[in-house]
């Protein structure tokens, strides 16, 4: 797993969600984690279905935010668990400190936050900035995709510097006027740092 992992939150988007995902797939998004549990489930299904087909032409995956896989195969956990993790096809989870990773024990990926300042999701604390996550990316035992506040080339390539296997991004592309073109460049800085470490 890398690259750019994708938080839906549909009150920030700039358009019906299933268009801004699709606008992020054709510009390289191949995780999309669905968030919006505050949907009910039937509703909440639905609309996984509608965003497992937009991804699946191109090869993506839709992991669902909580233990209810709504029908899929994959899912993202928070850190107050459930532990064990369910026995499914992809399993992460999200942390926030070396506490928290020290809990883990067969998921598959963690994202790590907050890295940066973010409006999103304002209550976790300070951000760890670069060396911080570079903390963390040592003690996860796992592949890591850096959270919160990542919005720009420069902000990637630092955190794919620090060790993440990419970032994973919310607000910055469901508030894009363009967010095919902001994927793509996000996607091209991970790359290009990656690129450079290889030198």
């Amino acid at each position: 797993m890398k690259g750019l992992l994708l938080l839906t939150d549909r009150r920030q988007a700039t358009r019906p969600l299933p268009e801004v995902i699709e606008a992020a797939v054709a510009g390289g998004a191949r995780l999309v984690v669905l968030r919006e549990q505050d949907l009910p489930r039937d509703e909440r299904a639905a609309l996984a279905d509608r965003l497992r087909g937009v991804l699946a032409p191109a090869g993506g995956t839709l992991i669902v935010a909580g233990p209810d896989p709504l029908g899929g195969d994959a899912v993202q956990l928070s850190a107050a668990g459930p532990y064990p993790p369910p026995r499914l096809g992809l399993v992460g989870r999200s942390c926030h400190d070396v506490a928290e990773l020290g809990r883990l024990t067969t998921e598959d990926y963690v994202t790590v936050s907050p890295v940066f300042p973010t409006a999103s999701k304002p209550g976790y604390g300070p951000p760890l900035g670069v060396a911080g996550l570079a903390r963390l990316v040592r003690a996860a035992g796992r592949p890591v995709f850096a959270l919160a506040g990542v919005s720009t080339v420069g902000q990637a390539a630092a955190c794919r510097a620090a060790g993440a296997v990419g970032v994973a991004v919310m607000g910055a592309v469901m508030r894009a006027a363009d967010p095919t073109a902001l994927v793509r460049e996000l996607s091209a800085g991970l790359l290009s740092s990656a690129e450079a470490a290889l030198r």
